[in-house]
């Protein structure tokens, strides 16, 4: 997928969004979406990236937890085909769930 591609699928989650990051003060209330790719896994033939990977970082923050909107982003994964693998952390600092959809574009 394109950057243009993986943001056309992330806005159609319905929920504010930014990629990496919202601007120091401009971050929305909860809840709301970061998308970034953190790393690459590419595959490599005769010493070059034959096939490059991105892998791709959706991050779904909420003040409670929320499995209907969870479900909403995996809806939405799904209908683009997308394989992912998901997790659950409570950032005590920010007073925020983050749910993390990992997964290769």
């Amino acid at each position: 997928m394109t950057h243009a591609e993986v943001k056309e699928m992330v806005e159609s989650i319905g929920l504010e969004s930014a990629y990496h990051h919202f601007a120091e003060g401009e971050s929305p209330d909860p809840p709301f979406l970061v998308f970034l790719y953190p790393n690459a896994d590419n595959f490599a033939a005769d010493g070059i990236v034959y096939f490059s990977v991105n892998v791709l970082h959706i991050e779904l923050y909420t003040d409670k937890k929320d499995p209907d909107l969870e479900a909403q982003v995996e809806t939405v994964l799904t209908e683009y085909g997308i394989y992912y693998n998901k997790s659950e952390v409570w950032i005590e600092s920010e007073r925020l769930y983050e749910v993390l959809y990992e997964m290769e574009v």
